[in-house]
């Protein structure tokens, strides 16, 4: 299959809730070339009247590079209607699974060259859990590196609480819990992700850099997962954050 071929199935897959067999993704496919795969996507989605709003980061731990074969964290484009806080698994959703992640909130721009102390200034931080979903089934973790990129970064729904100020210190190896129903299903620090989610941060920018982009006032970034990630199911899920607050998401059959 070509990569424009690729690129239609890919959308139709998103748009329909249609699940893909993973051997559909073209051969020899570099991550480079993921990545404008990815781009692609994201403007195809203007059809479906959505609009690029923000990123995800992906593999931000040693333990989820070494699932898929990485040597760094991928990123991932993400829309205004993938935000949400309620979600129903059997009209929405393909493969979900469930992250606990701080998210990003930008309020002036930043480049490649901004500082970890200039991130820190010019965002605000919220609570957030991510669902992380792909187009193709079977997926984790058993997909190359190069078709989770293309895939958005396995790009499902996000939902971030209220965002305020924090500094670096307030950030540092805090812990945040998992929660389903009351029911803790684990736990994790920040250090996870990169040591410092403002080391997330950072490097995004700097690949983004790489494509000649930039974070724009209003867009979100969710920063990496505390902890490895948990298939979603019905209920109702808490992510709780040392320091940061809480923040919930409704998952409807």
């Amino acid at each position: 299959m070509s990569q424009a071929a690729f690129l239609e199935t890919l959308y139709g897959a998103y748009k329909n809730v249609a699940v893909l067999e993973k051997s559909v993704f073209p051969a020899d496919i570099d991550l480079e070339e993921a990545y404008r795969i990815q781009h692609a996507f994201t403007k195809a989605k203007k059809e479906n009247n959505e609009t690029l709003k923000g990123y995800k980061i992906s593999m931000t731990s040693l333990e989820t590079q070494a699932l898929f074969g990485a040597k760094e964290p991928l990123y991932g484009q993400m829309t205004d209607k993938q935000i949400s806080g309620t979600v129903s698994l059997s009209e929405q959703m393909m493969n979900p699974l469930v992250e606990l992640e701080l998210v990003f909130v930008v309020k002036e721009p930043l480049t490649a060259k901004s500082t970890e102390e200039e991130i820190i200034a010019k965002t605000q931080v919220a609570p957030g859990l991510e669902v992380p979903d792909s187009r193709f089934e079977d997926w984790f973790p058993k997909m190359p590196k190069e078709q989770v990129c293309a895939d958005g970064a396995v790009g499902g729904k996000v939902v971030f609480g209220a965002a305020k100020d924090y500094t670096y210190a307030d950030l540092d190896a805090i812990n945040g819990k998992l929660i389903l129903n009351g029911e803790v299903l684990d736990q994790g620090s920040s250090s996870i992700v990169m040591d410092h989610p403002v080391k997330a941060i950072k490097w995004l920018l700097e690949k983004l850099g790489q494509h000649d982009l930039t974070l724009e006032p209003g867009m979100f970034v969710s920063s990496g997962t505390f902890v490895l990630p948990k298939p979603l199911e019905v209920g109702q899920y808490t992510g709780e954050f040392e320091g940061v607050g809480n923040v919930q998401l409704t998952v409807n059959v």
